[in-house]
């Protein structure tokens, strides 16, 4: 498989040596994300018994060659969607960790394959990433021209990457394409989107603007593919207001309440939008009641949470729930920074209160009412929302199709990352389990709520709820924030499980017409 200009190769796009693999303490794999070795200082001799503790960001981790991933022959030839979404849950609880750890690098990579062909083995290129910048020009979603790898210093050589193209290009063989384009959330990195099969329809040469010569492939998409970048530009043009989106009712159903348009939109049939409510951005506490909190964060402004004797880093265990605004694992409390703390909305600590990170849209489903999507990506441990509304007490929902239930119980699923990918000790694994006590209540969204209340259900969710605490008005006031559980690409719809019947309430027939659907809630 290719890289686009200017990429770096992964240990990975080498053909793993199989012999005495786990075994091997030498092997690439086992190397990890770190640059190399870290070499012993001056100072105290190994073994002394001053010597200091080894910080966090010194701690080489290692790859666990024993890892299961429950992936056998049959299911290579047939396909089993819930074990790649387990695996993949998996995975990206360990980039999550990794990127929580100091001076660790996450890298990304491509891959190929070898063949034979008449008894020569060669290498056949089976995907391609594109960067979308520079040299690859990715602007028509059912083409592309793709540059070679090299060329930044000397000619392009018809070797190795290059060759597994020209190798699918006389094969006639198909590639999987990616494209990367910029994510408008972060400062840094991108965005990857499978955008499905392509051919390589040609191949030739020219020179770059540096001098040097390139090799050129065309890429052709196949037909018959549901739309995967050509969706993503149409939604740029929709969000800059380009072109009207189809279907669109109101561009603003907060009317203003949110930092971001929440845009109305049905492509169903005649209906004007839900009954009628009034919008508000967080959940309403007047009736709970909370502990007053104990001691308030004495950081100085600017220094909030940068140091490990900061109050709001010691509640959550030595280390800030959040990398990047995306959570890292999910606990029975996140606490956040409050009212007294003397940071900014823009601390890395903070959520609730901080306005939409993502674009979102309430649309017409087919038949479940009114439901929610996001015209942004979104990346697992996101931040989507919280669940804002009414206080009320069990008994009051018998009539409400709003409503928010903590004492609900949700199927089980694990998130968090595994201790031993990571090289770390099993007794650091976070537990999962919601504390129920510590959230005695139900909140009802039906007269006052925002987005969070057109969330619908289903027993194959790609939302979670969270519980979360921070201090106001020197009180613990708790919160529910949704977070995404995995990646989900736009215009998807954002669910997650309201958890099994409880016998209060009205039982519902479900309709989320998932493989693991329970039938009701």
């Amino acid at each position: 498989m290719e890289r686009g200009e200017g990429s770096r190769k992964f240990p990975g796009g080498e053909e793993p040596n199989t012999k005495n693999a786990s075994n091997n303490d030498n092997s690439p794999a086992d190397v990890g994300p770190s640059s190399g070795p870290l070499k012993r200082g001056r100072g105290r001799p190994k073994g002394s018994q001053n010597s200091k503790k080894s910080k966090q960001s010194d701690r080489l981790i290692k790859w666990v060659p024993l890892f299961q991933g429950s992936i056998n022959k049959v299911n290579q030839e047939t396909g089993n969607d819930e074990l790649v979404s387990s695996l993949m849950m998996r995975f990206n609880a360990v980039r999550r960790r990794l990127s929580q750890v100091k001076n660790v690098r996450v890298p990304i990579g491509t891959n190929f394959m070898k063949v034979e062909d008449s008894g020569e083995e060669k290498r056949l290129a089976i995907s391609v990433v594109s960067s979308g910048k520079n040299a690859d020009e990715a602007q028509d979603p059912d083409s592309l021209i793709y540059t070679g790898f090299g060329g930044q210093e000397s000619d392009q050589k018809l070797d190795r990457m290059n060759l597994s193209l020209e190798e699918a290009l006389k094969k006639k063989s198909v590639v999987r394409v990616i494209r990367a384009v910029e994510d408008e959330k972060r400062s840094q990195g991108n965005v990857y989107i499978y955008d499905g099969l392509y051919s390589i329809t040609e191949m030739w040469e020219e020179k770059s603007s540096s001098g040097f010569k390139v090799f050129k492939f065309r890429l052709v998409r196949q037909a018959d593919q549901k739309p995967a970048f050509g969706l993503w530009k149409s939604i740029e043009q929709w969000k800059k207001e380009l072109v009207t989106r189809p279907g669109l009712v109101l561009e603003d159903l907060s009317n203003g309440a949110e930092n971001l348009k929440v845009s109305l939109v049905n492509e169903v049939d005649d209906e004007k939008g839900p009954s009628s409510f009034s919008y508000i951005t967080s959940l309403k506490h007047t009736v709970i009641d909370v502990p007053p909190m104990v001691d308030l964060c004495t950081c100085r402004p600017k220094s909030c949470c940068s140091r490990d004797d900061c109050l709001c880093v010691q509640r959550n265990g030595g280390e800030l729930p959040y990398v990047d605004r995306v959570l890292v694992t999910r606990r029975s409390m996140i606490y956040e920074c409050g009212d007294s703390c003397p940071c900014s909305n823009d601390c890395k600590n903070k959520m609730i209160g901080t306005g939409l990170k993502f674009s979102l849209e309430v649309f017409k489903t087919m038949d479940r009412g009114w439901g929610l999507r996001s015209l942004n990506p979104i990346r697992a441990g996101s931040f989507i929302c919280e669940f804002a509304g009414d206080i009320i007490q069990q008994g009051d929902e018998v009539t409400d199709d709003y409503i928010f239930d903590s004492s609900r119980v949700s199927k089980s699923f694990q998130w968090n990352y595994e201790p031993e990918l990571v090289g770390e000790d099993a007794s650091k694994k976070v537990s999962e389990v919601i504390s129920r006590p510590a959230i005695p209540f139900l909140i009802s969204a039906k007269k006052s709520g925002n987005v969070a209340r057109f969330m619908n259900h289903s027993c194959s969710p790609n939302v979670m709820w969270q519980p979360i605490s921070r201090e106001e008005k020197g009180v613990w006031c708790i919160h529910i924030g949704c977070f995404a559980i995995k990646h989900i690409p736009p215009l998807m719809e954002l669910t997650y499980d309201y958890g099994a019947f409880t016998g209060y309430g009205k039982r519902k027939t479900c309709l989320c017409r998932s493989k693991k659907c329970s039938g009701s809630f």
